[in-house]
């Protein structure tokens, strides 16, 4: 299945780490004020990005079994019939229509176009004359998860309209605003947001993420005040000190009760608000987090959180007793990453995006049924539902964002970040500053192969610069133009300026690493796999006569391990050809030859996998 899009001329420039539509800058409608911090890449979008084979294949699984299949009643019901039959009801509709809005842009498949037109109306119906539009009743308001509805509302409404251009949908954001901004403050007569939310207030205060999009949208300052007082509250008596206690104690388990999903949404509204305002002491905090949770909170699959709270260092049960890896969590998690990215160009933020993208992202959705893990375990077996949940809300959120990663602009260069088969269309300055139109086909097997052909077609020869990414995870990388070759180390960029011609051709090649990565200190004593940016798993519907108790990865003396394909050994139903096999030695210390496959394709078909296996080495 491959992926169109269809765009003007216009460069769509995303600048938030949702990359909602809220953020697009369109011909529609253009955010009215801009950045202080200036980006160092900025995620464009081309005139034309066709995205196939793996990735390629999952997004489009995504559109057709979850956006497509969504129980529309389900997520309006708590507005035509107040109150909701949860507490947190309303948000589901907002995360929908960011999810939707997106994927138009790329697909411009008609019935979505027509499926989220149809909610955006009916959802707008329910909302009051004071601008409300959550799932409460007027007794209630403001209590438990009403402001985080309307969070989700102000999403989902800014998305909708960056990608329609329907002013009723900025009008119905604006009267959220305006709403939020008159009921809340540390004014006489306001009400204080901490309790209105859960979470030592974190739920509620995370409606700065939204409200600063908003304000850009606007102009209106009195969000980014309304900003501001946010976080003067999270040092209110009961507050959850989010910033100070980031910067005391440079980790995120001593701030407030741990809850990852929604402190960390907060940090993405702090990211927003650096970058409009340049404040030193956010920035601190954002680096603080992304080096603690990367280095002792971090699964190896690109999640975190542990009963939907961050734990102590290094202490990362995997199994599904953990309620391990909420994919809210690992949505917002790769959403700050592509802020990080966005603002510094640094490519350690991009290496947590593969990382998660590849594996935990994808691995939460089952590409057979659409369904979705609330926690998503590596040992276990993943319990995938249809039910309405934040989860399943969330995930199809994140494999939105796929087609927006794969190509885009470091320093005005346009940079291959991804080795998937893509076809690109966009418009570049030369060295000589003249603006011409550029196409690009990669062709490549990735993940399965390490080569790749990148052809380059113009109307006429020009001199300009492009970028490939060469993967941290990538060996004896080579780039060969007209017979000239160019080499680099794992983990740069590489640069390659020239009169290109039409039909030009760059060859590239590179190892893909095999890496046998310890259990640490939660599984000391195992080990699993990873192969280029994918983790492997043992699935036990794959493997039956294996004896998953007894099982033993054998482990080799200098650290290499022989992987043979075998995708023919996959069942006919089974989505994705990716398989390896290798031996394990069994409880009789006899060898036995096992099926192991990427883990965001293991556990589809309801059997037991698992991650982490006992070694009979070290």
């Amino acid at each position: 299945m491959s992926i169109r899009i269809f765009l003007s001329t216009t460069v769509l420039l995303l600048t938030t780490i949702q990359l909602s539509i809220a953020q697009l800058i369109t011909t529609a409608a253009i955010p009215k004020v801009d950045y202080v911090v200036p980006s160092q890449y900025d995620l464009a979008i081309p005139q034309t990005d066709i995205l196939s084979g793996y990735l390629g294949n999952r997004y489009q699984l995504n559109l057709e079994k979850r956006l497509l299949q969504v129980d529309e009643e389900g997520l309006l019901e708590g507005f035509h019939s107040r109150p909701g039959k949860q507490r947190w009801i309303g948000e589901h509709i907002g995360k929908y229509l960011e999810a939707a809005a997106n994927t138009w842009l790329v697909t411009k498949d008609s019935r979505l176009k027509q499926q989220m037109d149809r909610m955006f109306h009916r959802l707008l119906e329910t909302q009051g004359e004071d601008g409300y539009l959550g799932t409460y009743l007027p007794e209630n308001r403001w209590t438990s998860w009403d402001v985080w509805v309307h969070k989700y509302d102000l999403f989902g409404l800014l998305a909708y309209y960056g990608a329609v251009g329907d002013p009723k949908a900025l009008k119905a954001a604006t009267q959220i605003g305006d709403l939020l901004y008159n009921t809340f403050g540390d004014t006489p007569g306001k009400k204080n947001i901490l309790k209105s939310g859960s979470h030592v207030g974190m739920a509620a205060t995370s409606v700065i993420d939204p409200m600063l999009d908003l304000y850009r949208w606007t102009g209106d300052k009195k969000y980014l005040d309304f900003c501001r007082y946010i976080i003067r509250a999270y040092d209110f008596e009961g507050g959850p000190a989010i910033v100070t206690s980031i910067l005391k104690h440079k980790r995120v388990d001593k701030v407030a009760n741990a809850k990852a999903y929604e402190m960390l949404s907060n940090i993405v509204g702090l990211v927003k608000m650096y970058r409009l305002t340049g404040d030193k002491d956010l920035l601190n905090v954002i680096n603080y987090t992304f080096d603690d949770i990367s280095a002792n909170r971090l699964f190896v699959t690109g999640t975190s959180s542990d009963h939907e709270r961050f734990q102590d260092d290094h202490y990362l049960l995997a199994d599904t007793s953990a309620h391990m890896g909420e994919g809210c969590v690992t949505t917002t998690w790769l959403q700050f990453n592509t802020q990080l990215f966005s603002i510094t160009g640094d490519l350690k933020y991009y290496n947590e995006i593969e990382k998660t993208i590849y594996n935990h992202l994808l691995g939460a959705e089952n590409p057979q049924t659409g369904c979705v893990s609330y926690y998503t375990p590596l040992i276990g077996e993943k319990p995938y539902r249809c039910n309405i949940t934040c989860c399943l809300s969330s995930v199809p959120r994140g494999i939105a964002l796929i087609p927006y990663l794969n190509f885009g602009q470091l320093n005005h260069i346009p940079t291959i970040l991804l080795y998937e088969p893509a076809q690109i269309k966009e418009k570049i300055k030369t060295s000589s500053q003249q603006t011409i139109p550029l196409e690009l086909t990669l062709t490549t097997e990735f993940p399965r192969k390490g080569t790749a052909t990148l052809q380059v077609n113009l109307p006429q020869s020009a001199q300009f610069p492009l970028q490939l990414r060469v993967p941290e995870w990538a060996t004896n990388y080579t780039a060969t133009v007209n017979g000239k070759t160019y080499k680099s180390e794992p983990n740069q960029l590489l640069k390659i300026v020239r009169q290109w011609k039409d039909n030009d051709k760059i060859s590239i090649s590179f190892d893909i690493r095999t890496e046998i990565v310890n259990g640490g200190k939660t599984y000391p004593g195992s080990f699993t796999l990873k192969r280029g940016p994918q983790i492997f798993a043992l699935d036990q519907s794959l493997n039956p006569q294996v004896d998953f108790e007894t099982a033993k990865l054998v482990y080799p003396e200098k650290a290499a391990i022989k992987l043979t394909e075998a995708q023919d050994k996959l069942p006919k139903n089974w989505v994705g050809t990716l398989a390896y096999s290798t031996d394990i030695s069994t409880g009789d210390n006899k060898k036995q030859s096992i099926l192991l496959v990427p883990y965001a394709d293991a556990s589809q078909t309801g059997g037991f996998s698992k991650v982490w296996i006992p070694t009979t080495g070290r």
